[in-house]
């Protein structure tokens, strides 16, 4: 029972981070229709920001969580202005081929910028774990799940409870009608790839200092944003949170009670379930970002 509850402390930590990467892409996913191949970049991305800003810039580790997410913003702002505003129309091959080139293209610069050795983090957390009853959990990983419960609020409420938000559903249930009730559709992309950008940014933020910085760090990253999109439910933010937590729950139980080499493979075997039994995801909504 006590290791049971530790990875179940293991399992909201790391869901929690999950959940930020498959809502950011099922936010690109489902308005723009866009496979975003640069997720998992963005990923690297934000935890490199991350180091730069605590080490280069001698930011406050607090502080330089936003300055990372910022930049994660601005990039995604960038890359839907140059390579995808261009494209609209485009068939969905062309785009594709374009977001794959854009993803190894910023991984090779990451490599190229910092090399191939892993970088650390440091954080201003004490060694000694938080201890209740049984479990154990790190410090810098309860900052790592508040920090990260807290975006995915900031998210919801974005979504359900601004202007904003409301032009990002009715982008998302019909372009067409969105753009003859005056909703500037163009714009609504670019902060849709903007803010899924950021929160990807924002998860290897939050992971890179409790593990370690290096180039390909988001191409597994990228994997398993795809699967819990999938998992979720296509235009479901709910499904996509829900479905982070649900994926790391069977990594953790997988590396914990078969073996740790399967613990990559063990939420893939659900992800092949869901997709026998339910192709649509296990939350998805019809017409509807929420």
């Amino acid at each position: 029972m006590d290791q049971l509850l530790q990875h179940l402390a293991n399992t909201v930590v790391l869901g929690s981070t999950y959940a930020l990467l498959g809502i950011g892409l099922t936010l690109i996913f489902g308005i723009m229709n866009v496979v975003n191949f640069t997720h998992g970049a963005l990923y690297t991305f934000g935890a490199y920001a991350m180091y730069l800003a605590v080490t280069a810039l001698g930011l406050n580790f607090f502080a330089a969580l936003p300055v990372a997410m910022a930049a994660g913003l601005l990039l995604g702002a960038a890359i839907e202005t140059v390579l995808l505003r261009p494209l609209r129309g485009a068939d969905i091959d062309t785009t594709m081929l374009v977001m794959i080139g854009a993803g190894i293209m910023l991984q090779a610069g990451t490599l190229w910028l910092f090399g191939g050795v892993a970088k650390a983090i440091p954080a201003p957390f004490p060694i000694e774990p938080l201890v209740l009853g049984p479990v154990s959990v790190s410090w810098i990983r309860v900052f790592v799940l508040i920090a990260a419960l807290v975006l995915i609020g900031l998210t919801y409420l974005v979504i359900n409870a601004t202007k904003l938000g409301r032009a990002m559903r009715a982008t998302f249930q019909d372009r067409e009608a969105a753009v003859l009730m005056g909703v500037r559709v163009k714009r609504i992309d670019t902060l849709t790839f903007a803010i899924g950008s950021s929160l990807a940014a924002a998860a290897g933020a939050l992971l890179g200092p409790v593990f370690v910085v290096f180039p390909q760090m988001g191409d597994l990253a990228a994997v398993k944003a795809f699967a819990i999109v999938i998992l979720g439910g296509l235009g479901s933010i709910t499904g996509a949170a829900i479905g982070g937590f649900v994926l790391a729950l069977a990594e953790e139980i997988g590396a914990g009670y078969v073996s740790s080499g399967y613990r990559d493979a063990m939420g893939f075997v659900i992800i092949i379930a869901v997709l026998l039994f339910r192709p649509t995801g296990l939350f998805a909504r019809a017409e509807r970002i929420g």
